[in-house]
C-alpha cells in the first residue's frame, strides 16, 4: 500500500479540522523496551496542541510495523535502550509507508543506536545517516535551535546529534541521538528534570511534529 504525499496532505488537513490526526508508537521485536517512556507521548502531544494547533488526537496509538494499520498515522516514534530487529514483511512495509509519505522519529532512549542503525540499513540499504547541519529547518519551526539538538540527560557526554535519511531530497526519519528527548517530554517528578530542560525538550519535540506534518 503506498500513498503519496497529497494523500498525507489531504489526510492531515481533514484530520486537523476534525481533531482526529492521530500519531502511534512503534512495538518493535529484538527485546528492546519499545514501551519505555509512557507518558512521553501524551505530554508532547498536549503540548504541540496548545504551542501551535496541530489538533493531534491525545492518546497515542500501538503499531506493528508490518501491520496495514501503519499507514493510518503520519507520524511514528520509535524509541527504548535495547536491541531492535525487523522481519522482513516490516523492513518492506516501513520502507514503503516512508517513501510514500509517512515520518519515523527515532529517538535513542541509551543504548539503541547500534541495532537500530543495522535494521534502517535493512530498510534503506542505499542510504545512510546524516548528521542535519543545525540550520535545517526541524530546527526553526515554531521554535528556534540555532545549536541543534537540546542536550536533556547525560550518558557518556557525547554532543547530542540530530540524524537523517534522506530520501529524494526529503527527510523521511529523524533520529535524536545522546539527548534523552522522550525523558524530558515525561511527567515532571518521573525525572526530576529543571523546568527549563524539560521545556526545551518539549520545543524540540513540537518542532519535529510540526515539520514532519508540514513536510509529507
Amino acid at each position: 500500500m503506498k500513498f503519496k504525499p497529497s494523500f498525507w496532505v489531504f489526510l492531515l488537513v481533514g484530520y486537523s479540522l476534525l481533531g482526529q490526526v492521530k500519531i502511534a508508537k512503534v512495538k518493535y521485536q529484538g527485546g528492546g523496551d519499545w514501551y519505555a517512556n509512557k507518558t512521553s507521548l501524551p505530554n508532547l502531544i498536549a503540548y504541540s496542541n496548545q504551542m501551535i494547533k496541530l489538533g493531534i488526537s491525545p492518546t497515542p496509538e500501538t503499531v506493528e510495523l508490518a501491520s496495514s494499520s501503519l499507514f493510518r498515522y503520519p507520524f511514528i516514534h520509535l524509541t527504548g535502550h535495547g536491541n531492535v530487529s525487523f522481519t522482513n514483511d516490516e523492513i518492506q512495509n516501513l520502507r514503503t509507508y516512508l517513501i510514500g509519505g509517512g515520518f519515523l522519529h527515532i529517538d535513542d532512549n541509551y543504548g539503541l543506536d547500534v541495532s537500530i542503525r543495522r535494521e534502517m540499513k535493512k530498510v534503506f540499504p542505499e542510504l545512510s545517516f546524516v548528521e542535519l547541519p543545525f540550520s535545517h529547518p526541524i530546527y526553526h519551526q515554531k521554535f528556534d535551535f540555532s545549536a541543534g539538538l537540546p542536550k536533556i540527560h547525560e550518558h557518556d557526554g557525547k554532543p547530542a546529534q540530530g540524524f537523517g535519511l534522506i530520501y529524494k531530497g526529503r527527510l523521511l526519519c529523524f533520529y535524536s541521538y545522546e539527548t534523552d528527548l522522550g525523558n524530558g517530554w515525561e511527567d515532571p517528578e518521573t525525572y526530576n528534570d529543571p523546568q527549563e530542560k524539560r521545556e526545551l525538550a518539549l520545543k524540540m519535540g513540537a518542532n519535529i511534529l510540526q515539520y514532519a506534518f508540514m513536510h509529507p
